[in-house]
């Protein structure tokens, strides 16, 4: 292994000028892992007329920012975005490259690593620097999130790594934060591209994401069925929250993938997460277990839910919902009144 390899760089996604929430996590863990190697964050922000959301980078912890503005990278697309990222860890030679386990970082991550001959871990769900070695520990469910593998990359630099959603926290916004932006010049991306972009067909969702909710009721196998969402959808709509499941749901067509939270969907952090009908196996656990609070309603009084609850109620979700539902509208009438 080189020993000039040094730094933390992350890739910055960034779509239609809006910085992914992912990016700014990683930019924070970058930090944590900085102060452990004495070095600094490096944030890589390719695309088209994005300069200005450097200071955003810089709040949210970036020491350094190298923006690559071109034309052709303002809507993301494979080749040019890893010619970049490519040109970037030659030139700069960092020690780890951090990636979102986004759509598009799972694309760009394997094609940069082949290309510059490193490994890549890919959807980790933990970061840390080994002690006396500086080795960066990966950590990703394996087996179907039955165990967690810590993977290391020994012999080969940079250390690269995919990282879900949500699973780590972005800093408080540093105010007044400034850092040194770095403009990079690469030619010939257009003609990199081997695709044409006929057109881009945006989805419209009139749901809340359920990554960016406070509140969050979710559904698992013991609802019964799809109709029973509805007594879900009544309770978040009175906590002026969403609906979210379990795999067992999407997998059986009852709600679409995008509610889904656990090791295989979305990793959340809700004020708020309840629990009904879900039996809390692992691999659900590892999306939803650093909620604020978490209430758990289920028949199974020995369900493994009740282990990581908060406040747990045993019973029927049929029965318990609309009388829970009826008195949070209460008692929210009771306020609006007072």
């Amino acid at each position: 292994m080189n020993e000039t390899y040094r730094g933390i760089f992350v890739f910055v996604q960034q779509t239609d000028r809006n910085v992914a929430n992912v990016s700014l996590e990683l930019i924070g863990k970058g930090r944590e892992l900085a102060r452990e190697l004495g070095t600094d964050v490096t944030a890589i922000l390719p695309g088209f007329q994005v300069e200005g959301l450097c200071a955003q980078l810089a709040r949210y912890g970036a020491d350094r920012i190298i923006l690559v503005d071109d034309p052709a990278l303002e809507t993301y697309m494979t080749e040019p975005y890893t010619r970049v990222m490519h040109e970037v860890i030659t030139r700069y030679r960092p020690e780890i490259v951090l990636y979102g386990a986004t759509a598009i970082g799972r694309d760009l991550a394997p094609r940069v690593s082949a290309r510059v001959h490193t490994g890549l871990t890919a959807d980790c769900t933990g970061l840390a620097i080994q002690e006396g070695t500086g080795h960066l520990l990966m950590t990703r469910p394996a087996f179907g999130g039955n165990i967690m593998a810590t993977i290391i990359c020994r012999e080969f630099r940079p250390q690269m790594a995919t990282v879900r959603p949500g699973v780590m926290q972005r800093i408080s916004p540093i105010e007044d934060a400034v850092c040194p932006v770095e403009r990079l010049e690469i030619e010939g991306l257009a003609e990199s591209r081997n695709v044409e972009l006929l057109e881009v067909i945006k989805k419209v969702s009139e749901k809340m994401d359920i990554q960016d909710a406070r509140v969050l009721v979710a559904g698992g196998r013991g609802v019964g069925g799809p109709e029973s969402f509805r007594l879900l959808e009544e309770l978040a709509e009175a906590l002026g929250g969403t609906v979210a499941s379990s795999r067992a749901c999407v997998d059986a067509g009852w709600v679409d993938r995008e509610l889904q939270v656990g090791q295989t969907g979305k990793t959340v952090r809700p004020n708020l997460y309840i629990a009904c009908g879900i039996s809390g196996a692992i691999q659900h656990l590892a999306g939803m277990e650093e909620s604020e609070v978490i209430v758990a309603i289920n028949k199974d009084a020995s369900a493994p839910i009740f282990e990581v609850a908060d406040f747990g109620i045993v019973g029927d979700v049929h029965k318990i919902l609309p009388v829970l539902t009826e008195k949070i509208k209460a008692a929210r009438r009771e306020r609006e009144t007072a």
